[in-house]
């Protein structure tokens, strides 16, 4: 396979069984509801190996989807590869945004944040495209101390 046509991008489909409380390095700490969660990244070298480093349970906390991945009862359902740039896929994955900021430290392209709630343990409805992401989520409450 030719390096243009290698996947750069990678999505996660994670499950939070229950509502978690998570401090996400420097982000805070945030109150994430029961639902599933869709995680966007890339990685222009070596994506097998980011991927296969997020799903292991033990590592350095590094990256904000660390954080949320590392919180009890927390599992990937499902990984999905592509070759699209990451901003572009995220923009075009409904669902609405839990926690400004998570995982866009350096997105130029403004998308907010980089993991969407797409199914509400709540209100048991699916992330649709064209719903407004207002309309899907509440954001995470943010903890205080």
């Amino acid at each position: 396979m030719s390096l243009a046509a290698q996947p750069v991008t990678y999505q996660l489909l994670i499950e939070l069984p229950g509502a978690v409380t998570v401090t996400v390095g420097r982000l805070g700490k945030f109150e994430f509801p029961a639902g599933r969660y869709l995680y966007t990244g890339s990685a222009r070298r070596n994506l097998e190996a980011r991927i296969a480093r997020h799903l292991r349970s033990e590592k350095t906390l590094r990256w904000h989807i660390d954080y949320l991945l590392a919180a009890p009862g927390v599992r990937v359902l499902e990984v999905r590869r592509s070759r699209r740039d990451e901003c572009v896929l995220n923009r075009a994955t409904a669902g609405g945004m839990p926690v400004p900021g998570f995982g866009a430290s350096d997105c130029r392209a403004g998308c907010g944040s980089h993991l969407k709630l797409v199914l509400s343990a709540l209100t048991d409805e699916a992330a649709s495209v064209g719903t407004p992401s207002s309309a899907l989520a509440p954001p995470c409450r943010p903890v205080r101390p």
